[in-house]
């Protein structure tokens, strides 16, 4: 197949891309990251320090929830090409609702370890299946409403969604569990996706795209490349996330939530104010002078000494990391026709998915040999990694575009 990217057809929709009708879509995917965001700073001190698991259990019960969502994410794309993305998005605030439900008989569970782990497993393996179906459902939604030209746009305000409702939701769940205890995670959880779902209902779905879809193998093939560059470039927001709070632990500081907050403002103020450098250059461009901030951030936490460098290596993984994801990935769904955007993107999603998977064991035991500093190392060696990816990348898309 050639290797240039594929034009894709015109977008059925006949919307002008407005701000609003993009956050009524990404709304949705704002919820399934609240519902995974209010155990994150929760779950891994609750497993390690109550319970008395060692760090890498505590780091399982984090990303236990990617490997569902690597499994589920090409499903989740099939399901919007073939059935729907209204349909993706009602199922993945579904399962979301019900991992609400598990973490609330964990919780009464707690006295018995062994059973309270196992529905944690359950209650996180549920929100990665609701990640996927409805991150995946929410992004193509609103691209088929607001127009395939707004892509970059819809991509951006959907990354704005999902780690301001980080940013929102580690340090609420936090609070709410030291006044009202883990129950109160999972009772927010279960009312809010059973809002959502009422919303999801009222709005009027995107006619399927007919036409011949690409075999799974072959998408994969063209995507693949991108998705490695952006596993190895969200090393710094997978260690981040997972071992912040005991990182903090390990050293008697205290904010450990605010690092987390930190990422999710800086995040978003580069989403609001750098997204448009995307479609005014290439993607490729933008997601190397993103990875070239990004280094340093693990490398400022792996040398943190005190509590304001953390926060500033967090901050720059957030100004870093912002623009990745959508830079690389309007290059990744170019590859592919239009009918078969949303297993590109599933796919391009699922690599990532990967990396955040094998972080907790991968990095848990780093830290058990070398301590917790060494996570951070290990971050900055992956986003070196991904930034030679994606020069490599640059340099074969622009010297194949003129055999196009």
């Amino acid at each position: 197949m050639p290797s240039s990217p594929i034009a894709s057809t015109p977008a059925l929709a006949t919307s002008q891309g407005g701000t609003w009708q993009i956050v009524g879509f990404v709304y949705f995917t704002f919820i399934c990251y609240i519902a995974i965001s209010l155990p994150l700073a929760v779950l891994p001190p609750f497993v390690h320090l109550r319970m008395g698991y060692n760090a890498a259990l505590a780091g399982l019960v984090i990303s236990i929830q990617s490997f569902a969502t690597l499994f589920s994410r090409p499903w989740a794309g099939r399901i919007c090409d073939l059935v729907g993305a209204k349909i993706s998005v009602m199922w993945g605030i579904g399962a979301c609702a019900v991992s609400g439900v598990f973490l609330v008989i964990a919780s009464s569970l707690s006295p018995i370890h062994w059973l309270c782990f196992s529905f944690l497993l359950v209650s996180r393996l549920l929100l990665g299946v609701g990640q996927s179906l409805g991150s995946t459902g929410s992004i193509l939604w609103g691209v088929s409403s607001a127009g395939q030209k707004y892509m970059a746009k819809v991509i951006s305000f959907n990354g704005i969604a999902c780690y301001g409702a980080m940013a929102l939701g580690a340090p609420l769940g936090v609070v709410m569990e030291q006044h009202w205890g883990l129950a109160s995670l999972g009772l927010v959880t279960i009312f809010l996706c059973a809002v959502s779902l009422i919303v999801a209902s009222c709005k009027s779905p995107i006619p399927v795209l007919p036409g011949a879809h690409l075999s799974f193998r072959s998408v994969l093939g063209r995507v693949a490349p991108h998705g490695l560059a952006l596993a190895m470039g969200g090393m710094g927001f997978s260690v981040l996330t997972m071992f912040i709070t005991l990182f903090y632990a390990s050293r008697h500081w205290n904010g450990a939530a605010l690092c987390l907050t930190a990422f999710g403002v800086a995040f978003i103020l580069v989403r609001l104010f750098c997204a448009q450098l995307i479609d005014q250059r290439s993607g490729f461009q933008v997601a190397i002078a993103s990875l070239a901030v990004e280094v340093f951030g693990p490398g400022l936490l792996w040398l943190a000494s005190a509590p304001w460098m953390a926060l500033a290596g967090a901050l720059l993984v957030g100004c870093g990391f912002s623009l990745v994801y959508p830079a690389l990935g309007v290059e990744a769904v170019k590859r592919v026709p239009i009918q078969n955007r949303g297993t590109a993107l599933a796919i391009f999603s699922v690599c990532s998915d990967v990396s955040f998977f094998l972080t907790g064991p991968i990095a848990g035991t780093m830290i058990g040999i070398f301590g917790y500093a060494s996570a951070f190392l290990f971050a900055m060696l992956c986003v070196i990694l991904s930034l030679g990816i994606t020069i490599v990348l640059r340099y074969r898309t622009e010297r194949s575009a003129p055999l196009a």
